[in-house]
C-alpha cells in the first residue's frame, strides 16, 4: 500500500536536512588548514595528471571532481578501484597526484590498490574521515571530510559526507583555478561546443549573415521598405549600399511612423533611416558583439570593414 506524505512534515525533513549539511560544511570549514594548501600546491607541483579515485557513491562524487577539474585547467581523469586492479591501473604514471577517496578510509577495493600506487610513486593525496584508516596512512596528505552524522534518519545513507567530499573537491578546483589565473577564455577553450565557448572563441565574420542583405535606396518608399525587411527577415534595413551605407531603419523605428500615422506611400527611407547606425568590425569576438548589443539595447549590428563597407549584419535572440 502506498504511502502519502504529511507536506508540513516533508519540507520540516528537508529543512532539518538542509541544518545537517550547514552543519557539516561548517565543520569542514574549521578543518581546513596547512593540509588542504599542500594538496594544491602539489597538484600545481606535477608535470602529471591528478587521477581521482572512489568506490559507490563515492565514485559518482568522484568523477564531478575529476570532471571539475579537467574542465577548469587541471588535466584529470576517473578511475575505477574495482577497474583498476584489472588492468585500468595503467592510467596512473610515476609522479601523477591520485586523489583516493573513502569515507571509512577501509574501502577495499581502493585497500588492494595502495601497495601498487605505492610501488608507482604515485603522489596520494586522502579524501577520509579517518586519520588512521589505511587510506590515510598511504597518503601523504590527508583532507578531512568527516562528518558528525548522515543526514539520513537512519545515519546510513551516505548524504552529508558525500556533500563534504563534493565541497572539497569542489574548493580544489577553484583554488586551483585561481593559482593559475585560469579565466574565462581558457574555460571557453575546453567547452568548445557550450554557448560561452561559442561566445569567446567565435569571431563576428564567422557567425554573421552576408548574403541577400536587405539594401534599400534613400528614395525608396517606406512601403518598399517593409517588403524588404520581410524579406531580409533581420528585423532591419540597409539603406544605400555595401560601398555607401547611409543609414538603417528598423521595426522600432516602422512601429514609431505608423503611431505618428505617417503616410508610407510617399514617406522616404532616407527620411527615416538612423545616420549612426551601430557596427562592428569583423574580426571581434561574438563575445564583444553580444555585449555591446546588450548595452545598446539592439539586436543587430552591422559588420563594416575599416573603410566602412558593409560585410554583414549579426543578430542575437534575446
Amino acid at each position: 500500500m502506498n504511502k502519502t506524505s504529511d507536506s508540513s512534515g516533508a519540507i520540516g525533513t528537508a529543512r532539518a536536512l538542509f541544518d545537517a549539511y550547514t552543519g557539516a560544511i561548517g565543520r569542514l570549514d574549521a578543518a581546513l588548514g596547512p593540509d588542504f594548501t599542500a594538496a594544491i600546491d602539489m597538484i600545481l607541483g606535477t608535470a602529471g595528471h591528478v587521477v581521482v579515485c572512489g568506490m559507490g557513491k563515492s565514485g559518482l562524487i568522484g568523477r564531478k571532481i575529476a570532471a571539475t577539474l579537467a574542465s577548469t585547467g587541471t588535466p584529470s581523469l576517473f578511475l575505477h578501484p574495482a577497474e583498476a586492479i584489472h588492468g585500468d591501473l595503467g592510467m596512473v604514471r610515476a609522479g601523477d597526484v591520485v586523489i583516493l577517496i573513502s569515507n571509512s578510509g577501509e574501502t577495499e577495493e581502493i585497500v588492494r590498490l595502495l601497495p601498487a600506487l605505492q610501488r608507482l610513486d604515485a603522489q596520494i593525496i586522502a579524501l577520509t574521515a579517518v586519520g588512521t584508516s589505511s587510506m590515510a596512512r598511504a597518503a601523504r596528505i590527508v583532507l578531512d571530510i568527516s562528518v558528525d552524522r548522515e543526514a539520513c534518519p537512519l545515519n546510513l545513507a551516505p548524504t552529508t559526507s558525500s556533500l563534504n567530499t563534493l565541497v572539497i573537491g569542489d574548493a580544489i578546483a577553484v583554488a586551483l583555478m585561481e593559482a593559475r589565473g585560469f579565466e574565462a577564455a581558457d574555460f571557453a577553450m575546453t567547452h568548445p561546443g557550450g554557448s560561452l565557448g561559442r561566445r569567446l572563441l567565435t569571431r563576428v565574420r564567422d557567425a554573421m549573415r552576408s548574403d541577400e542583405l536587405p539594401f534599400v535606396s534613400p528614395e525608396a518608399s517606406m512601403q518598399d521598405v517593409i517588403l524588404k525587411m520581410t524579406e531580409g527577415r533581420l528585423g532591419m534595413a540597409l539603406v544605400g549600399s555595401a560601398d555607401h551605407l547611409v543609414g538603417i531603419i528598423t521595426d522600432g523605428d516602422l512601429r514609431r511612423l505608423l503611431v505618428q500615422g505617417a503616410d508610407l506611400s510617399v514617406t522616404m527611407a532616407g527620411q527615416v533611416a538612423s545616420a549612426s547606425p551601430l557596427t562592428i568590425d569583423g574580426d571581434q569576438l561574438m563575445a564583444d558583439a553580444e555585449a555591446r548589443m546588450q548595452e545598446s539595447k539592439v539586436q543587430c549590428l552591422v559588420v563594416t570593414d575599416a573603410d566602412g563597407h558593409v560585410e554583414g549584419v549579426v543578430q542575437i535572440f534575446e
